[in-house]
């Protein structure tokens, strides 16, 4: 799992193919359409699709004579299983922390140093 979210996270650095996908959840597009929107080369946007099926975020069909291409949303699961668990972590950890300063707070303010 370690080597996909590699792959995943490094497909995600970059602005462009966030882009990408984001447009790709929304809804199926070819190559021509996702092409059109940025200043590059077809080349360039074709690595960019590359990156994204590497990582399988995005997937192509055929259609006819063209490919459509979508997201893979099962893959953002990955991501998301992973992150849960540092959102877990520190949410748990700011509870904590809150508890803990607001029992301090209540100590001082039974020993008359409030500072207000």
């Amino acid at each position: 799992m370690s080597q996909a979210l590699d792959t995943i996270f490094h497909s995600l650095a970059h602005t462009t193919r966030r882009d990408i996908l984001h447009r790709l959840c929304e809804k199926e597009l070819s190559v021509t359409e996702i092409a059109t929107k940025y200043d590059m080369s077809m080349a360039a946007v074709s690595k960019h699709l590359g990156v994204l099926e590497q990582a399988d975020l995005i997937s192509r069909r055929r259609d006819g004579k063209r490919f459509l291409l979508h997201s893979n949303p099962e893959t953002l699961q990955t991501v998301d299983e992973w992150i849960s668990f540092y959102r877990k972590f520190w949410t748990e950890s700011f509870e904590k922390l809150d508890s803990y300063l607001t029992t301090l707070q209540k100590g001082d303010n039974e020993h008359g140093t409030d500072t207000e």
